[in-house]
């Protein structure tokens, strides 16, 4: 089993603020908590504020405004189709059905029965 929690199935591995003023929580979580916040290029040609560890990204602020405003946390897995599956036939809701992000990885989330909110990610470099 490895450290890296980007390549341990059933590890927490990144976390992700969603609000309406991502701005604005940028600043606060650098006064608060004395983060440092780098601009990321993306594969696709955006920009995506990460948190920084160092010279490690260990989480983010999303781009797109979320009506509600929370954190939420993703897990490593060794397959986000099947682990996503797997999750809906045990009464999770879908919230975001699988996707790609190129240069991250396979991506999905859901709600689990008791209504939290989990996102499951296999990276980039774990895949074939």
């Amino acid at each position: 089993m490895s450290d890296n929690p980007m390549a341990t199935h059933g590890a927490p591995s990144w976390i992700e603020h969603r609000g309406q003023d991502g701005p604005a929580a940028r600043a606060f979580y650098e006064k608060v908590l004395g983060w440092t916040i780098a601009e990321l290029p993306m594969k696709d040609g955006g920009t995506y504020h990460g948190i920084m560890l160092g010279e490690t990204p260990v989480g983010g602020f999303s781009s797109a405004p979320a009506e509600q405003g929370g954190w939420i946390s993703y897990i490593t897995v060794d397959d986000v189709d099947a682990r996503f599956a797997a999750a809906l036939e045990a009464g999770a809701t879908a919230l975001q059905a699988p996707f790609s992000v190129p240069g991250v990885g396979r991506i999905a989330s859901f709600r689990d029965p008791a209504g939290a909110t989990l996102a499951l990610i296999t990276y980039e470099s774990q895949q074939g």
